[in-house]
C-alpha cells in the first residue's frame, strides 16, 4: 500500500501524487468516484463496468414507472 500526505488548498482541492496516478493509469479527463466511509475518503478510478449494474437497475425502475397505469391519468390533462 502506497501512502502519502497531501495538503488541501483554500478551494478544497487536492493533487494526486504522480506515482499514484501513474500506477493507477489516471489521466487528465478521467473520472474518479469519491465516497466517504466513516472517517475516511475513498477515491477510485471509474471504469465503465463499475456502474453497469446501476444502469441495468435504473432501466428496470424507469420501465416500472413509465408503465404505471395510474400515471396515465395525466395524459389527458
Amino acid at each position: 500500500m502506497e501512502t502519502k500526505i497531501i495538503k488541501v488548498t483554500d478551494k478544497g482541492q487536492i493533487s494526486l501524487p504522480v506515482g499514484m496516478r501513474e500506477s493507477l493509469k489516471i489521466r487528465r479527463g478521467d473520472e474518479l468516484f469519491i465516497t466517504k466511509n466513516e472517517d475516511a475518503i475513498v477515491i477510485k478510478k471509474v471504469k465503465k463496468e463499475d456502474f453497469s449494474y446501476l444502469l441495468k437497475h435504473s432501466e428496470k425502475v424507469a420501465k416500472r414507472l413509465w408503465d404505471n397505469k395510474e400515471d396515465e391519468v395525466w395524459d389527458n390533462v
